[in-house]
């Protein structure tokens, strides 16, 4: 549940956006975010930061192809490379056919699959929990385990999400996304009047952070409902059919035997319902349970490395609830459940793509091009660029593995770039005396270090937005004071 924090900069941002960012945009009338920092600065300045937000877009539309893989595969039981191409081509197709229009038009549809999915989602898991267990005993048995840890006031640098890295490192985070990145700037930009954008940025930062909650709430209950029925010891399936076939299925098995042993012995526990001094012997054997489950863990990395020709992912963490719904659901649930996941990553797939074609057309290929062409000519290039975009995307879902979990995968690789590209941003609205040349080698300086403070681990990740932002502001405004005072010596 800590992670909602990280929505908590979300509302500060959407204002910030909708007093600057998009009566901006609409008085420049340009078609990407980018087009703007040639006539602020200079066209280096424009390509260099296309190029981050293409680098860093780039790999994110891969992650959002791996994500539905592995829930086909976990139903179908097909392996993820073909996934990964099927779901990738299918997404080319609508967004290279219909563009921005279809994507918008789709993301609506797509909308109202996923919130009538998770509120009835919500209401089947607690339907199935034991008659006595209401929603506040379910949330005591959660608290018990540690799962509602909600807010964190602590200045602890080695936690990625406090109230102060979502306040601060969120806030930039989220500046930089709706605000600098092209896959949320088509958005208001194709709006009928800056009232209409400003009114869907106001209605986002509303809405988000409950609706976050819920979502995280929603998964907080699959946990309690395993904790009254049974579950693996490892949710991805393919690992355990792996494992069975494998020299180390004995190993395994007595590893099931104690995880098994651990359920029953909760079961007991809160036969009675729950009572909070039963609170340290849930956690002893949520603890031994944890164990068990790394154990496995190390088991299924060693079938991995045994036969690297076939990929077998033993973090099941995004297994969870497709295992929940599988299991547990009617047959027409089951298929609408699985249509919310795919539509939540369908959506943000042809999003990027779009804006990943759009950003390479108008300020890499336009751009650099000396003799005229017609428009139908770009639009044309356009779709050439969305399909190319697509490939690629297919590509790094192919070699992704799932870390921690998704979603904070792709808002790593967001923060490695995003915090730069913002200051540029703020730089070219606010800084009116730096020029471009400063601009361009701070955010060359800005980036080399903060790839590496990410890969020293020094921070956590959130923090890399407020960071790199500070420093490619901090760096530019020095190079330009510095030029401007060895300008006037030399003139003395």
């Amino acid at each position: 549940m800590g992670f909602v924090q990280f929505y908590f900069g979300l509302p500060i941002a959407m204002v910030i956006i909708c007093l600057v960012f998009i009566p901006m945009y609409h008085k420049l009338k340009v078609y990407t975010a980018y087009e703007f920092l040639e006539g602020r600065f200079d066209l280096k300045t424009r390509s260099l930061t296309a190029i981050l937000f293409l680098v860093q877009r780039g790999l994110a539309a891969g992650i959002t192809i791996f994500a539905p893989a592995i829930i086909l595969s976990a139903v179908l039981g097909w392996d993820l490379l073909s996934l990964n191409i099927i779901i990738g081509f299918l997404v080319i197709i609508y967004t290279v056919s219909g563009g921005t229009k279809a994507v918008n038009v789709t993301q609506k549809q797509q909308m109202v699959v996923i919130f009538i999915g998770m509120v009835i989602a919500f209401y089947m898991i607690m339907s199935q929990l034991p008659a006595d267990i209401t929603f506040s005993k379910a949330l005591d048995i959660a608290g018990a385990s540690g799962k509602m840890k909600v807010i964190d006031f602590s200045f602890d640098l080695s936690n990625r999400y406090t109230v102060w890295t979502g306040i601060l490192g969120g806030t930039f985070l989220m500046l930089s996304y709706f605000g600098t990145d092209q896959s949320q700037v088509q958005r208001y930009l194709s709006g009928k009047s800056i009232r209409e954008s400003q009114m869907g940025m106001i209605f986002n930062g509303l809405l988000k952070v409950p609706m976050q909650f819920f979502i995280l709430l929603i998964g907080v209950m699959v946990f309690v409902f395993y904790q009254f029925n049974p579950s693996p010891l490892n949710f991805n399936p393919r690992a355990a059919e792996e494992v069975v076939k494998s020299a180390y299925a004995s190993g395994y098995k007595e590893l099931e035997a104690e995880h098994i042993e651990i359920e029953n012995s909760k079961k007991i526990i809160l036969a009675d319902g729950f009572q909070r001094e039963e609170t340290a012997q849930i956690q002893e054997l949520n603890s031994r349970d944890l164990e068990l489950k790394v154990k496995s863990k190390l088991i299924i990395d060693q079938i991995d490395r045994e036969q690297p020709l076939e990929k077998i992912e033993s973090n099941d963490k995004d297994y969870v609830f497709i295992h929940f719904i599988l299991n547990n659901l009617p047959r027409g649930l089951i298929g609408l459940l699985l249509a919310v996941i795919l539509s939540a990553a369908i959506s943000s797939t042809a999003s990027e793509l779009n804006a990943l074609a759009s950003t390479t057309a108008i300020d890499l290929y336009k751009r650099n091009r000396k003799e005229e062409k017609s428009e139908a000519h770009y639009v044309k290039a356009t779709k050439w660029f969305t399909l190319g975009w697509g490939i690629l995307a297919i590509s790094v879902a192919c070699v992704a593995n799932l870390f921690d979990n998704l979603i904070q995968l792709v808002n790593i690789i967001g923060s490695i770039f995003y915090g730069n590209v913002l200051g540029i941003f703020l730089l070219a609205f606010f800084a009116k005396f730096v020029k471009g040349t400063p601009v361009f080698i701070a955010a060359f300086i800005t980036q080399a270090l903060i790839i590496g403070i990410f890969i020293l681990d020094w921070l956590p990740y959130l923090w890399l937005n407020l960071l790199g932002c500070i420093l490619v502001m901090g760096i530019a405004i020095g190079i330009q004071l510095f030029n401007k005072q060895k300008n006037e010596s030399e003139i003395a």
